[in-house]
């Protein structure tokens, strides 16, 4: 007679009496965690928000470290997964992995609380201002820039939010109107929405965000004349 035995899809190990679950998947949450949880590594991704390529004396700068500390940082967020890099020549380049890594860090950054009290210098005040004004999240827009063109478009009936971001029949052809079918990307939608941080509202994203940052805005509307670069 054939004896069968139970085994659980996450191997347990007993504790004080009772069986803890395994899950590997809280393993791979905690050292993801770890990996954004110093406050160098978060500056570097903060600015590798932009969508360019950044170089290690450049993130240094920026963050105000040694170059040698932000190499070691750099190393950890390419071994994890956060981070491409890429070599020119002696400098070393890195970008962020993906759009869906720039999606992370938006939404954790939009659930910071804005800091008290005013900036210290006019530099930092400036500065502060012109990303609230408008920057880009990767390759799309953001800020008060990034959430004007959202509620355009839902205003004009392109674009939908009440049911999540979705294009409409009529988003998708005005797009094809204007010189820019929106072709999907692999697993990248035509649109989403994507967490403002300073804004605290979603901004569009996916393909048409990206490729309404191309795009020559108008007031009479949009020409797909000056998208380009990297496609989806």
């Amino acid at each position: 007679m054939t004896t069968l035995r139970y085994r659980p899809k996450c191997p347990g190990r007993m504790l004080g009496g009772m069986t803890r679950i395994e899950d590997p998947r809280a393993a791979g949450l905690a050292a993801l965690a770890g990996l954004i949880a110093d406050e160098t590594r978060a500056m570097c991704l903060l600015a590798l928000l932009d969508g360019r390529a950044w170089t290690a004396g450049e993130l240094a700068r920026h963050a105000g470290v040694a170059a040698s500390t932000v190499s070691e940082h750099l190393g950890k967020l390419v071994a994890g997964g956060l981070l491409a890099q890429e070599r020119q020549g002696r400098h070393r380049y890195v970008r962020l992995a993906d759009a869906r890594v720039a999606t992370l860090v938006e939404d954790l950054a939009a659930r910071v609380p804005p800091a008290a009290g005013r900036a210290r210098t006019l530099r930092a005040a400036s500065a502060g201002a012109a990303m609230a004004r408008g920057r880009t999240c990767y390759d799309h827009l953001a800020g008060r820039l990034g959430i004007a063109l959202t509620d355009a478009l839902t205003a004009r009936g392109l674009l939908r939010q009440d049911t999540g971001f979705a294009l409409t029949d009529a988003g998708v052809e005005w797009f094809a109107a204007t010189g820019i079918p929106l072709t999907p990307t692999g697993r990248r939608p035509l649109a989403r929405g994507c967490l403002d941080w300073t804004e605290r509202r979603p901004h569009l994203a996916g393909v048409a965000g990206r490729r309404s940052a191309g795009m020559r805005w108008t007031r009479g509307g949009a020409s797909g004349s000056g998208a380009g670069g990297r496609s989806g």
